[in-house]
């Protein structure tokens, strides 16, 4: 009985210990990223949006609210006074960040052809250094690519 039991432990164990297996160097890991080259078809001006919804206006102004709120009334009229400011507040600051820091920014499209023939578009910041014609790499891939030229 302890040798069939002892046999089923070490069995589970190896079973156990060979499913945790190490991602092999060929499967690809969290630091690579995938390169392509190309040469430059066209660029053209464009515009993106940015993502600075960081929610920072709308806690400052909550507690800008919140604050003046405390100083108004007594009781249950102060509470409530507390309330209103601190969403007015939130509200407020909300607006404010939107209206200063998301605003398009100048970009350009920049259509590549790939090695294989495939057409490539990339929408990124304004890099004066490209030009139509040059041979250039895409770095990455989805919202993270980027064009930069070969040999810097």
């Amino acid at each position: 009985m302890k040798s069939i039991l002892f046999r089923l432990t070490v069995t589970l164990m190896t079973v156990l210990v060979s499913a945790c297996s190490v991602v092999g160097s060929t499967d690809g890991g969290a630091g690579e990223t995938e390169i392509r080259s190309g040469k430059i078809e066209q660029i053209s001006l464009a515009q993106m949006q940015t993502n600075h919804d960081s929610g920072v206006g709308a806690v400052l102004g909550g507690l800008g609210g919140l604050a003046v709120g405390s100083l108004i009334g007594h009781g249950t009229g102060r509470d409530v006074a507390m309330v209103a400011g601190a969403l007015a507040g939130a509200a407020g600051g909300n607006y404010a960040e939107k209206k200063k820091y998301d605003q398009p920014i100048e970009a350009q499209q920049i259509i590549v052809r790939v090695r294989n023939g495939v057409l490539v578009s990339v929408t990124q910041p304004i890099n004066p250094s490209l030009g139509k014609g040059m041979n250039v790499y895409i770095e990455g891939s989805g919202n993270d690519a980027r064009v930069v030229p070969q040999g810097s």
